[in-house]
């Protein structure tokens, strides 16, 4: 195996263990407000469901880029794991705090 093949194969299991968490995290927030949802708040949770189902298409796609796509692949791959997370924590937080008033 290459070293280019290794840090591939190294980045896209650190890719799919925060896709994981972000899975978890989103189940947990839809089962916490299960019932307490409007229909915004659904669509965010599938518009982060679709998001995430995104980036991990393109960490599949990473096996099969020749070498000089990977790294474009890895940059937008970040940029968009960046962007995720910060509005599935802004989203988690909205949600809760609505949970607990009502």
């Amino acid at each position: 195996m290459g070293e280019q093949t290794a840090e591939i194969k190294a980045f896209e299991e650190k890719v799919s263990a925060q896709l994981q968490e972000a899975k978890s995290k989103i189940d947990g927030i839809e089962a916490q407000a299960k019932g307490k949802l409007a229909q915004a708040e659904i669509d965010a949770i599938n518009s982060l469901k679709a998001k995430r189902q995104e980036i991990d298409k393109k960490r599949q796609d990473l096996n099969t880029s020749g070498e000089a796509k990977a790294a474009q692949i890895k940059a937008e791959i970040e940029a968009d794991l960046a962007k995720f997370k910060a509005s599935l924590d802004q989203f988690g937080t909205k949600v809760k705090s609505q949970v607990a008033t009502r």
